[in-house]
């Protein structure tokens, strides 16, 4: 028996990932190519729920593709595309619309919690119906798991719900995904703020570290990040936020547990501290940066890299559609004689 198939995605929504999506997602999506059979895509047609720029789209999505090569997923271990140059994803999403309730769908949290923010009334059909789109995602590629968070593990229940869904009202044909429990990551929090997540959209400049920002500001972020009066560094997550913060990001770019940080550190104060782990931060991006700015400056290879993985996960998702094409009722996909 093979290993369990798994399909994951990034939105480009960014002009560079941050050290939270790094390690709580990139860095985990490289190490599973050695156990699983890995699927990964920018997610454009997620990104265009919201209101963006085209260009600005178009430029981050190659952005996000470069960091995900660079960062270490192989095109021959892993199959890396962008999702709406897959047709099927549209198409199944639609499918799927149509088998789920509208009430079950207005139970979907995070539109609760996007809609928010700007008013139901301004809220487009497409963020309403993100769930349907992300469960087309994973279910077209018959996905034995899922890597979630908490933020996600909704949407993966309705995909669920749904395979089984079809599978009852039309005849096996799903694979009934199953979540897959990233290894222990510890939530990263903002430099500045220790109090919430490190977050495009929370955090402040100086409360994140991107993955391709420059060294010089990496280390000012670092040597700046709030700690506290005491000097001591040690773990202690109600009276140590800021330093315990930093000691876990030490600690996950590093490979050393924080207890033997603490010993290495203790009695030396807060100066030294950030300063090993300002090189730390800056030697684990510098190859990152300089591997995704030369994919960038050969925008037609990447191109290249991309067609080669639309066009595998096409195969895959082109005979997933056609039974499902077949079971619910329309003509097979017409040929068109050459013009």
């Amino acid at each position: 028996m093979g290993n369990p198939r798994v399909l994951s995605g990034i939105q480009p929504t960014a002009d560079s990932f941050h050290l939270g999506n790094y390690l709580g997602a990139v860095k985990q999506w490289v190490d599973m190519q050695d156990t699983h059979e890995t699927l990964y895509c920018v997610v454009d047609l997620h990104a265009i729920t919201v209101p963006y720029d085209p260009q600005t789209l178009r430029r981050r999505t190659r952005v996000a593709a470069a960091q995900l090569f660079a960062a270490g997923l192989d095109p021959e271990r892993c199959i890396l595309f962008v999702q709406s140059q897959v047709q099927e994803h549209a198409e199944l999403a639609w499918v799927l619309s149509c088998l789920t309730g509208f009430g079950e769908a207005s139970r979907m949290t995070q539109f609760k919690d996007k809609s928010a923010k700007g008013g139901v009334d301004s809220a487009s059909v497409g963020l309403f119906t993100y769930p349907m789109l992300m469960a087309a995602d994973i279910l077209l590629y018959q996905a034995d798991q899922v890597p979630v968070g908490e933020d996600q593990r909704q949407h993966l229940e309705l995909t669920r719900d749904l395979a089984q869904r079809f599978n009852t009202r039309f005849g096996p044909t799903f694979v009934v995904p199953g979540p897959y429990i990233l290894p222990e990551v510890a939530k990263i929090t903002d430099l500045q703020d220790p109090a919430i997540k490190m977050s495009k959209s929370a955090s402040t400049p100086q409360g994140i570290i991107d993955v391709l920002e420059d060294p010089v500001s990496i280390r000012r972020k670092v040597m700046r990040a709030v700690t506290d009066a005491d000097g001591e560094v040690r773990a202690d997550e109600a009276a140590k936020p800021g330093v315990t913060n930093l000691l876990r990001i030490y600690s996950a770019l590093a490979g050393e547990p924080v207890a033997s940080l603490e010993q290495r550190y203790s009695g030396s104060g807060y100066g030294a501290f950030k300063k090993d782990l300002a090189e730390v931060v800056v030697d684990a991006f510098a190859p990152i940066r300089e591997r995704t700015e030369k994919l960038l400056a050969n925008e037609a290879e990447l191109d290249r890299l991309l067609a080669v993985g639309a066009a595998r996960a096409h195969s895959v998702a082109a005979a997933t559609m056609a039974r499902v094409r077949d079971h619910i009722g329309f003509l097979p996909l017409a040929s068109f004689p050459p013009a």
